[in-house]
């Protein structure tokens, strides 16, 4: 008699909930994850064991089980305007820190086989946000997310990306390879201090600009007469595109660093007189070259000045300087959280890129092109 082929059934739970953890939130052990009872069960005449079907990525993000976004604590409110924007919660978590300054980690979601998005900017304390973005990262793998996405809208230790001295480090390809090697599967981050710091990481990067933003508010604005100037050599290529999509000229500033946040105007490059100029940088830090190039420019005949920075370091004296500064408005946007003191400066500005930021995790969730987000 021919033997009849069987093929194995789980039986289901009366309770479907399972973490995968075996503890339950409270500790106690979890009856849940003890693997699931199989039954032999006849298989259909002439039937193959057929791989399960592909489950469809849902249009509408609210309803698709496997996508979420979790947060660390550089910069919560950020990933929660991020939500809002997608209409998505914000993963639970549980971070704690020991008295000694440990962190301690742990999600209080499912996330197995899901397609994880993580934002936490690597701002200051820079190396407690790197540290715990790398914990949070190797808790998601452990915890088998179907993919990583690291969304970082402040990538530290950027300016740390080759060697320009003797015997020292280049961090910024440090810091790749730690995230890299905790887990990441994508990477995706705004207006890095060096396009080149993409080719350090080993896996597929998103480089988004914070200039759809900021363009559209100085548009807006319509100041008389402006120019863009860019207040060094090595950010010539985004002032140029900044200058292009205002239908403006260009000027650049050339100075020279003589020590770490140290720098010296040299010379103004394009003609500036009588006109109002808007100064485009990557990063505001100590503010002492930010302040120093618009001094330049008044010297040079200008108006007024302006500035714009995707992201607002102001480390130091950086908030004095600027509220005693000749700057009309800095404009920066939110990849950094500001402290109360800069919030209450009349001259600073904030922008969201909340919408930016969602329209490109929904691009690389959905699988279609991010590139249309730069126009």
């Amino acid at each position: 008699m021919k033997q009849q082929d069987t093929t194995a059934v789980p039986v289901p739970s009366s309770n479907s909930s399972n973490t995968g953890s075996g503890t339950s939130p409270q500790g106690e052990p979890d009856p849940l994850s003890k693997p699931a009872e199989f039954v032999l069960t006849p298989a259909s005449p002439g039937s193959a064991t057929k791989a399960p079907a592909e489950k469809k990525r849902s249009s509408r993000l609210s309803e698709d089980k496997r996508f979420k976004i979790f947060s660390g604590s550089a910069n919560r409110p950020l990933t929660e305007e991020v939500c809002k924007f997608l209409g998505v919660p914000v993963g639970e978590t549980r971070l704690q820190r020991f008295s000694d300054g440990e962190t301690h980690f742990q999600l209080l979601e499912n996330v197995r086989g899901v397609d994880v998005f993580l934002v936490q900017p690597t701002c200051r304390p820079v190396d407690q946000n790197l540290v715990e973005l790398l914990i949070m990262m190797d808790a998601l793998r452990r915890a088998s997310a179907g993919r990583i996405t690291v969304v970082v809208p402040y990538y530290g230790y950027a300016r740390q990306d080759r060697k320009d001295r003797p015997r020292v480090a280049i961090t910024s390809k440090l810091v790749a390879d730690l995230l890299t090697t905790a887990g990441a599967n994508r990477a995706l981050f705004v207006d890095l201090h060096a396009a080149q710091i993409q080719g350090f990481f080993n896996i597929p990067v998103d480089h988004l600009f914070a200039s759809p933003v900021l363009v559209g508010y100085f548009r807006d604005l319509n100041l008389p007469d402006l120019t863009v100037v860019s207040p060094d050599a090595g950010g010539v290529e985004r002032a140029r595109f900044f200058a292009k999509k205002l239908e403006v000229p260009l000027a650049i500033v050339d100075k020279r660093r003589t020590d770490i946040n140290i720098t010296e105007v040299m010379n103004v490059i394009g003609d500036v007189d009588g006109r109002t100029c808007l100064i485009l940088d990557d990063i505001v830090d100590t503010a002492g070259t930010l302040v120093k190039t618009a001094e330049a420019l008044l010297e040079q005949g200008a108006t007024k000045v302006y500035a714009c920075a995707s992201h607002a370091v102001l480390s130091g004296p950086a908030v004095e300087r600027i509220k005693d500064s000749a700057l009309e408005e800095l404009v920066v946007t939110n990849t950094i959280p500001l402290s109360e003191e800069a919030l209450n400066v009349a001259k600073i500005k904030v922008l969201s890129i909340a919408g930016l930021l969602g329209r490109a995790i929904e691009s690389i969730h959905m699988e279609t092109s991010v590139s249309t987000l730069f126009n």
